[in-house]
């Protein structure tokens, strides 16, 4: 099956190249419509928030149609943290199982560093730390075929701010591209991969490897509303609905159209990575909204991975009655398409 897929990849990247594209196009576009599966490996423990995976979900993504898979991995959480940096060999090996399930199930996956919390608040402590790990992963799966993408860090935010996540990037690259020349690299913006602030992203003009990602979660009161992460100011959002009223529906595209813009004025695919509305939502608001933004990000010609799959907080799937939630199926993957 992978090899069909290597095929595919094949064909269109040369009609990327026969457009003048690079073949991070071919690759974003078979991106296309995919899920995560959150609150699994990036937690301290697997299974301490609430997911464990199985083999299972990798079939339900599937057989839902789904074309792509993205793994949050707090690789920092398996690794010790003095010099060499050594990432835990049990948990490298349950990585490999999680990989080559999800890549033997014919899609794309985008496999992360996620939650890195000691780098937000200390770039320059952790720098050395963050390279010791991306050089143990690409050495790991540098022979793994092309529908593997390695993604470097998951939202940037705190005190890795523009300035110092672009210098760092181009190290991190540095260090992937000296075992996988070829592989290609999801790369965004600083303030938890705000759309809004691609253009302080700055990356290597003749590395052409590269998707750029960004989060959607606007507006941040509809799709956070009783999220307890974010404070008590949380709780007082709730009962917010979208409605999908023309203002509401144009603010979307305004942030889209800008994205699309810079990508084309820099010649780089663009790829949502996250986006996604809380449970304490109503369904019909949840439903109204992902819609459109997986409509929207579809017709710029973006990708993207529906955050997330079957935790209580985002869940598109329900682990518990071993269904889908259709309304939100059916917004992220039209019924038709499947």
């Amino acid at each position: 099956m992978v090899k069909l897929l290597v095929v595919i990849i094949a064909s269109l990247a040369s009609a990327c190249a026969a457009a003048g594209e690079p073949n991070a196009f071919a690759i974003n576009k078979l991106i296309n419509r995919g899920v995560n599966i959150g609150n699994a490996l990036e937690a301290p423990v697997e299974g301490e928030w609430g997911v464990t995976i199985k083999e299972q979900y990798f079939n339900i993504i599937r057989d839902a149609d789904f074309n792509s898979i993205r793994l949050p991995v707090c690789w920092s959480a398996h690794a010790l943290n003095e010099k060499p940096y050594t990432i835990d060999p049990n948990f490298f090996k349950r990585m490999d199982w999680v990989v080559l399930e999800a890549i033997q199930r014919e899609v794309i996956v985008i496999l992360n560093m996620h939650h890195y919390r000691p780098l937000y608040k200390d770039p320059a402590g952790q720098k050395e730390r963050f390279l010791a790990l991306w050089n143990q992963i690409a050495q790991r799966y540098k022979d793994y075929p092309v529908t593997l993408v390695f993604e470097l860090l998951n939202e940037p935010e705190g005190n890795l701010k523009a300035a110092e996540w672009n210098a760092m990037l181009k190290e991190a690259l540095n260090v992937v591209r000296r075992s996988n020349p070829t592989r290609m690299v999801v790369i965004g913006p600083v303030n938890y991969n705000d759309i809004r602030l691609l253009n302080t992203l700055e990356l290597p003009k003749d590395d052409r490897n590269i998707i750029v990602t960004a989060h959607y979660y606007l507006p941040f009161q509809f799709t956070h509303q009783g999220a307890g992460w974010v404070g008590e100011t949380a709780n007082s959002w709730l009962g917010t609905k979208w409605t999908g009223t023309d203002e509401e529906k144009q603010a979307i595209i305004k942030d889209f159209d800008a994205a699309a813009a810079w990508a084309k004025e820099n010649n780089r695919p663009i790829y949502i990575g996250e986006f996604g509305a809380y449970s304490k939502a109503d369904m019909d608001s949840r439903a109204r909204w992902t819609k459109f933004v997986a409509d929207t990000a579809i017709e710029h010609g973006f990708s993207f991975t529906y955050w997330e799959f079957c935790a209580e907080q985002f869940g598109l799937y329900d682990p518990n009655a071993g269904s889908f939630r259709k309304p939100l199926l059916d917004a992220i993957i039209p019924p038709k398409k499947r």
